[in-house]
């Protein structure tokens, strides 16, 4: 000890753990679901994750170039960001496509608003919404798991969720079918064995809390069986699992609170399961999470804990 108070802003609890560090593990954990997306939709699936990935790491490079701010490429987020873009597009869609989502996730979402760590809402899913409402026919048209065929002549079919919007429940596919991933849909979402396994992965290694992802799945499950929906098609179905694990989890665009993450999934599950059973669109998951990362400032403000020793004001009480 030398004698000296040193004072400084928070935080005074550091990590030796970096940003490239929780990436390269985000990475790991996203290789099942990329191993089982090429098994599933063949080379094509490889063709577009390669496209996102690169062009999110070239459009990270530009923007930081033009906007005259410090390289980010080598903590690896761009890398994520492209892989989730990517395992949130159909087989069949278009190279350009993938580019400019890329372009849209990286330098709309994220860099004009300063970079990782700064922004709102997650790329990746502002990226695939405003793709959607941009290509609404190539983003909602399905190629069916062909293993070994390489996509080929495959023609379009519908994904789970949109065989129960049609009424087409007995056309769905088997549960196992569904929890392996052998069923139309995204190229990322439709193994929910792949992720879950990644999922596991990241909590295991503290990456992220297992709240989140549990609370979010079980409002789900248990809002499905009340609103007359089978629950477990329903958990298995759709990017729940991809976004519950990889998407609502996101650092930047979740609560930091215990009790914030509980109210933060839960409204979550709420939304996703009412889009699903009450509005046109077949699937919510995206809907709901970015609505959920625009008010994760409001969750945060009233769930933060009381500093140590402080007491609660009471409440002011109105003029008569």
């Amino acid at each position: 000890m030398d004698g000296k108070l040193i004072v400084s802003s928070s935080p005074h609890i550091t990590s030796k753990t970096k940003t490239k560090d929780l990436m390269r593990d985000v990475i790991i954990a996203l290789c099942p679901a990329l191993i089982a997306s090429i098994i599933f939709f063949g080379y094509r699936a490889l063709v577009i994750e390669i496209v996102s990935v690169a062009c999110s790491v070239f459009f990270e490079y530009i923007s930081r170039r033009i906007m005259k701010r410090e390289q980010t490429i080598g903590d690896l987020s761009a890398v994520v960001t492209g892989l989730l873009l990517a395992f949130n597009l159909p087989a069949g869609v278009p190279i350009y496509v993938p580019i400019i989502g890329a372009g849209v996730a990286i330098i709309v979402a994220k860099q004009m608003f300063g970079g990782i760590g700064q922004n709102f809402v997650n790329p990746a899913l502002f990226a695939r919404i405003v793709l959607m409402n941009s290509f609404p026919v190539l983003m909602t048209t399905w190629y069916p798991a062909t293993p070994g065929n390489f996509l080929g002549d495959a023609t379009a079919t519908a994904s789970p969720l949109g065989l129960i919007a049609q009424g087409a429940v007995d056309k769905l596919p088997s549960t196992l079918d569904m929890f392996l991933g052998n069923t139309a849909g995204c190229l990322g979402e439709t193994s929910a064995l792949a992720l879950l396994i990644g999922g596991i992965y990241l909590i295991c290694r503290r990456v992220i809390s297992a709240t989140i992802p549990c609370v979010y799945i079980a409002t789900v499950f248990v809002l499905s069986a009340i609103l007359g929906q089978n629950p477990v098609v329903q958990i298995l179905s759709g990017g729940l699992f991809i976004g519950a694990f990889f998407m609502a989890t996101d650092y930047v665009t979740s609560p930091l609170t215990n009790k914030g993450k509980v109210i933060y999934a839960f409204v979550m599950g709420v939304i996703t399961v009412l889009i699903r059973v009450f509005a046109s669109l077949p699937e919510g998951v995206s809907y709901s999470i970015v609505l959920m990362n625009i008010i994760v400032p409001l969750i945060e403000r009233k769930t933060i804990p009381l500093p140590f020793g402080a007491v609660k004001e009471p409440k002011k009480k109105e003029a008569k």
